[in-house]
């Protein structure tokens, strides 16, 4: 379905400007009521947290509450848009952490380019949030600025820009793995893109098994590779030799891709040609994730490879990459065990429990969403659906118990209700009781 301009604006500033606002969970209507929520009652809550910093989770809201914060120097495909600019996008990502996952979340345009002191100002807003989703930040200060976060605090931090495509993605590989039959850690793989997302998939795939010579990324400037003297740190990990002087671009990415098992395209509109595909190893895994025109376009890149698994970042296409599939449920696991940060062991088991899912029959709710489409483990559904309520059931207990089992984790599985089982039963009751107050709150506005 086609929106204009005047659909978007409506849907923004109707029936009140924002997609976002705050609503409290306890009445206020009595003096008695005032007495336990304000002055004199609240001091008792304060002294308790006080005596023990852990009944904060208990007393108030921020074992739920997550900041998204950007400072707008890479927003979407639009680029530095400046912070103000990119408050739309931001308000958008906490919609989806509250209707997805039940996560309350407050966006934070932050009008701040030097890094060191974005980094300061997150900082010390730790006492306030349970967890920091970092949005929409330029590379490679976006690189920095995480590990400077993850470091220093003691609540989860996450760049959904680099982990959320990777985690995705990563569901992907294991599941071609499945089709092809071929081990991840002798799979080859070209990045197009070397940005955040594209670094952190590099990594993310050299940390499930992938060699990092069979990693091949290229940038704007053409190949990651030894001879280059402006590369980061983190891209010379998967630096590959350095090529014959007059070697072109196209020459090079094409030779690249002989033999690979994934493309991974995290670019512009139209920067791969169909006869580049030509020499991929059998059954590839494509994803042109450039939206809303992908690097290729779906029907062009199956038409030289019927036999590929094809997957774009729109959603009229099989196999639609979407970190709406991934960051909820991670921050839903991470938060419900008190996780001090998410580690790579989170994020494997994230990707690798969205991989069962795929395996899994798909209910009738999840077809019904898409017009009544079918869906069945193979090339095209290696991953997902975005909408697939199910998710939360699977995502979210894996990540809690690669929390727990990997010591990032304060709860313990009592505070989950003492299996995973019990959990999954937990998250069901929850979002069901979630999805009643939303549509009921949406009624007012009706």
């Amino acid at each position: 379905m086609q929106f204009t301009k005047d659909d978007v604006r409506r849907y923004h500033s109707q029936p009140r400007p924002g997609k976002v606002e705050v609503m409290t969970t306890k009445p206020a209507a009595t003096q008695d009521d005032l007495t336990l929520a304000y002055t004199p009652g609240v001091a008792d809550a304060c002294r308790d947290i006080m005596a023990d910093e852990a009944m904060a989770s208990v007393l108030t809201a921020r074992s739920n509450l997550v900041a998204v914060v950007t400072n707008g120097t890479a927003v979407l495909g639009l680029g530095n848009i400046g912070p103000l600019a990119g408050k739309p996008v931001m308000e958008g990502k906490c919609m989806l952490f509250k209707n997805f996952a039940d996560i309350d979340a407050f966006d934070l345009e932050l009008d701040c380019s030097d890094p060191d002191r974005l980094i300061d100002i997150v900082k010390a807003l730790e006492p306030t949030f349970g967890g920091i989703n970092l949005e929409d930040i330029k590379g490679p200060d976006c690189f920095y600025i995480e590990e400077a976060l993850k470091k220093s605090m003691n609540i989860p931090v996450f760049h959904d820009d680099q982990h959320g495509t990777a985690v995705i993605t990563g569901a992907a590989l294991i599941n071609a793995s499945r089709i092809t039959g071929r081990a991840v850690e002798d799979m080859k793989i070209v990045v197009l893109g070397a940005g955040a997302a594209g670094m952190a998939c590099a990594r993310f795939y050299h940390s499930m098994g992938v060699k990092a010579e069979n990693i091949s990324q290229f940038d704007i400037k053409g190949l990651i590779h030894k001879g280059r003297t402006d590369l980061s740190e983190i891209q010379m990990m998967f630096a590959q030799p350095e090529p014959a002087a007059d070697a072109t671009t196209y020459d090079l990415l094409t030779q690249a891709l002989v033999g690979a098992s994934l493309l991974l395209g995290l670019s512009g509109p139209g920067t791969l040609k169909p006869e580049m595909l030509k020499g991929m190893a059998p059954n590839p895994v494509i994803f042109a994730c450039a939206n809303p025109t992908p690097e290729i376009g779906y029907h062009e890149a199956k038409e030289v490879r019927p036999d590929a698994i094809m997957g774009t970042g729109r959603s009229d296409f099989p196999n639609q990459v979407n970190n709406v599939s991934g960051f909820p449920f991670i921050f839903r696991g991470a938060l419900d065990v008190r996780a001090s940060k998410i580690n790579e062991e989170m994020k494997i088991a994230a990707a690798r429990a969205l991989a069962e899912l795929a395996l899994q029959p798909v209910p009738e709710a999840v077809k019904i969403a898409y017009n009544g489409k079918d869906f069945s483990f193979g090339p095209d559904y290696v991953i997902p659906t975005p909408l697939d309520p199910r998710l939360i059931e699977w995502v979210a207990p894996a990540v809690a118990k690669a929390a727990l089992d990997s010591g990032v984790a304060r709860g313990s599985i009592e505070d989950i209700g003492g299996s995973l089982d019990a959990y999954r039963a937990r998250l069901r009751e929850r979002m069901d009781a979630a999805h009643a107050r939303h549509i009921a709150h949406c009624k007012t506005y009706e």
